[in-house]
């Protein structure tokens, strides 16, 4: 597949005439730095399963703190892969879900997994050979 700055041909191809294509790729770059971190990963996956509450949320990820999560949490917002639900309650109740370009994160997200185990052995002999040729 051939490559270009943003993506292949095709999806060049695929974007609206006049399509600033610098823009696109500095965002891309930008979305990929914030969700490339492995609380962002167990986020977008855990709540790929359904909508759940902070509480729940954490509890399911665990070894996450109250503030990484809360971090974590408003950067999908803003990026628009996670909504964010208040309801009317005392206390409110604030549930979170996947939207449809965060489920759409998720496929590619489990497609990484399954190329890490697809390649898991030879990744770990890759790193053997490489430590073992270290000084």
């Amino acid at each position: 597949m051939e490559s270009l700055a943003m993506g292949t041909r095709q999806e060049i191809s695929e974007l609206p005439p006049g399509a600033d294509l610098a823009r696109a790729d500095s965002l891309a770059r930008e979305i990929f730095s914030d969700v490339a971190n492995k609380w962002a990963f167990l986020i977008v996956e855990f709540l790929g399963q359904g909508t759940l509450r902070f509480s729940e949320l954490r509890r399911e990820i665990g070894g996450i703190s109250h503030k990484m999560l809360t971090q974590n949490l408003r950067m999908l917002e803003r990026n628009g892969l996670v909504e964010r639900t208040v309801h009317p309650s005392i206390p409110p109740r604030v549930e979170y879900t996947l939207t449809e370009a965060g489920e759409a994160l998720r496929e590619v997200i489990d497609g990484m997994c399954g190329w890490t185990q697809r390649f898991l052995g030879h990744i770990e002999m890759s790193r053997r050979q490489f430590g073992a040729s270290q000084p």
